[in-house]
């Protein structure tokens, strides 16, 4: 699944791409990839001029002048990118917005659990989705870290996980983070003392920002908006590692089931926590 560093690599991807191009129509194949009304949309929405992309936690955002923006949920296999006027339609194309140049914005899924909503002037704030995120970790304050966190018992693999603890973050990066900072995954976040705490939200925030200097990671079906893959992934120390030799120890990597997700650790360098 897309994290937070694939959805910023292919909103920064398309910003070029998309600078003053206007909305031409609404094509929805599949209406599962489009819940709103698509009439509504094209009557609000056509001639507008896209003014710029962002993110929310793993939501793309491609933002219009009239303030309102459409919102692609990418799920596990969605993709999002500026197709040529003769590409042919792939076989997972879900939904399409034709351009005034021509060209066309695709999303394809194939396992179709992703989503396109629009959203007018101030509604995207309003979603219940977008309103219930937790905060950003790129930028975020040690102080505001262990608010986050503070008083919570559980696990600290899985707040990372949990979107409302923190915006963006999934099983890849947590589990790199986790290994950088020297931190079990299983260890409850309130037995973790300020200053690792602090270690990790470092080792958290570097770790995301290389994998968005690297063009995200590429495990099967991501790739970024120009269609080539990331390449993050052969940086991984701990990810998909398990039964490997630990990058720092070389005692083989474990992996264990944390909120329902394979972690992968090494026990040497990650203690478990006392029971």
């Amino acid at each position: 699944m897309p994290e937070l560093p694939e959805v910023e690599t292919i909103a920064r991807g398309l910003a070029p791409l998309l600078a003053g191009r206007r909305v031409a129509g609404l094509d929805v194949l599949d209406r599962r990839a489009f819940p709103g009304d698509p009439e509504a949309f094209l009557k609000d929405c056509t001639g507008l001029a896209f003014t710029g992309t962002g993110r929310r936690g793993k939501l793309l955002l491609l933002e219009l002048e009239n303030g309102g923006c459409l919102a692609f949920h990418l799920r596990m296999t969605g993709r999002v990118f500026v197709a040529r006027p003769d590409a042919q339609p792939h076989r997972h194309l879900r939904l399409l917005v034709p351009l005034d140049d021509g060209r066309a914005i695709h999303f394809q899924d194939m396992r179709r659990f992703g989503s396109c909503r629009a959203f007018g002037p101030g509604e995207l704030e309003g979603w219940g989705f977008v309103r219930d995120l937790g905060p950003e970790p790129i930028g975020l304050a040690p102080e505001a870290f262990r608010q986050a966190l503070a008083g919570r018992a559980g696990r600290i693999k899985a707040l990372l996980l949990d979107q409302h603890v923190l915006a963006g973050v999934g099983n890849i990066y947590a589990d790199e983070a986790l290994f950088r900072a020297g931190i079990h995954p299983e260890t409850p976040a309130d037995r973790i003392a300020p200053g690792k705490l602090e270690a990790l939200l470092a080792a958290l925030q570097e770790v995301l920002q290389r994998a968005i200097e690297a063009g995200g990671s590429t495990i099967r079906d991501y790739r970024t908006a120009h269609g080539v893959e990331g390449s993050f992934q052969w940086s991984f120390q701990a990810y998909g590692r398990a039964g490997q030799p630990c990058p720092r120890c070389a005692r083989a990597m474990e992996s264990a089931r944390v909120a329902g997700r394979t972690s992968t650790f090494c026990r040497a360098c990650q203690p478990p926590p006392a029971t």
